[in-house]
């Protein structure tokens, strides 16, 4: 389901399609209550599985909620709107790490501090 730009979700108006993959489409909106700029997660249809995927963007949806991280994108709320969930997210400009991997290799004094952020701390076993 392709939402074109001007199509509203609640009260979002959507601007343009930032990405989609297997599980959805993410949208740049406008919250005009607020004045901001939004990412709206729609899902795509799912046919047979649908009440399950649903209920996998609310877990989603729960699991932000209780994030508080400089370095992971608050969330907004959930919208329903015309029987489809969205998720309603910060929107945060920039490249994403694929983009910029996608001109070429990180220098190392780049590369670390993005590695500092994305390390899984050890196990103990």
């Amino acid at each position: 389901m392709s939402l074109a730009a001007g199509s509203r979700v609640g009260p979002y108006e959507i601007l343009s399609v930032l990405g989609a993959g297997g599980m959805g489409e993410v949208y740049r909106a406008r919250d005009p209550r607020l004045g901001r700029d939004v990412a709206v997660k729609i899902l795509a249809d799912g046919g047979v599985h649908e009440a399950d995927r649903i209920a996998r963007l609310q877990r989603e949806a729960q699991v932000l909620a209780a994030l508080n991280h400089p370095h992971i994108a608050q969330i907004y709320g959930l919208e329903e709107t015309g029987g489809r969930v969205a998720l309603v997210m910060e929107f945060v400009a920039g490249e994403t790490l694929a983009e910029r991997l996608g001109r070429g290799p990180l220098p190392l004094q780049d590369a670390l501090p993005i590695a500092r952020h994305c390390r899984r701390p050890r196990s103990g076993a």
